[in-house]
C-alpha cells in the first residue's frame, strides 16, 4: 500500500543547483553570519559583537580569549574584522579543527558536525527541535524568519516526515543533506 510521505527524486537536482556543502553555498552562508554578527551595519565586526554573537547561540567566550584570536586577522587601522578577515579566520578555524580528517571519506564528522548543529537548535536537549525552539534560535540569531509562530511551525511541517509536530535527528539530517540552492 502506498503512503502519503512524499519521494525524493533523487536525480532532481540537476545542474543548475548544488549540494549544501559546496564551497560556494558556504560562502553565501559565511557572508550571512558575518552580516548577522555585524549589529551596527559597518561592514565590521568588532570583538564585543563577536562576543555578543557568540553568546547568543550559547557560545560563552573571554573576551580576552576572544581579541587574542581575533588580532591577527584585523588589518592594520581597523577596529575589527572586514568580510575578508572573518573569511580568513574562519578558514583557519576550520583547518585547525576539522583539517586533520583520519579517514578518506569523513562521514564521520559529516555526522559530528550535524549533530552539534541539531544540538543547538535543541534548546531543551530532548532531541527533537519544536517550533518554540526553532522560533528562539532564529530569534537570538536576529532573523525575521522567527518573528511569527505560524512561520516557524511550516518551515517544522516541511521537514517532519512522521507529522509529529517536531524535528528529529533524523529528519534534521535528512534536511541538512538534501538541501539545494539554485545557482544564479
Amino acid at each position: 500500500m502506498e503512503t502519503d510521505t512524499p519521494q525524493r527524486n533523487p536525480t532532481s537536482v540537476g545542474r543548475s543547483s548544488f549540494r549544501l556543502r559546496s564551497p560556494s553555498l558556504n560562502s553565501v552562508r559565511l557572508r550571512r553570519i558575518f552580516d548577522i554578527f555585524d549589529k551596527n551595519h559597518d561592514n565590521i565586526i568588532s570583538v564585543d559583537e563577536l562576543e555578543q554573537a557568540l553568546g547568543l547561540l550559547g557560545l560563552q567566550a573571554e573576551l580576552s580569549e576572544l581579541k587574542s584570536m581575533v588580532h591577527p586577522y584585523v588589518q592594520p587601522g581597523n577596529n575589527g574584522l572586514r568580510y575578508e578577515d572573518f573569511e580568513a579566520l574562519h578558514r583557519s578555524l576550520d583547518n585547525i579543527f576539522f583539517g586533520l580528517k583520519s579517514d578518506g571519506d569523513g562521514d564521520g564528522d559529516d555526522e559530528s558536525d550535524l549533530s552539534e548543529a541539531f544540538k543547538v537548535f535543541d534548546e531543551d536537549g530532548d532531541g527533537y527541535i519544536s517550533a518554540r525552539e526553532l522560533q528562539i534560535v532564529l530569534a537570538k540569531l536576529g532573523l525575521q524568519e522567527g518573528r511569527e509562530i505560524g512561520s516557524v511551525e511550516m518551515m517544522i511541517s516541511s521537514v517532519d516526515q512522521n507529522q509529529d509536530g517536531r524535528v528529529d535527528f533524523f529528519e534534521f539530517k535528512d534536511m541538512m543533506r538534501s538541501v539545494s540552492v539554485p545557482m544564479y
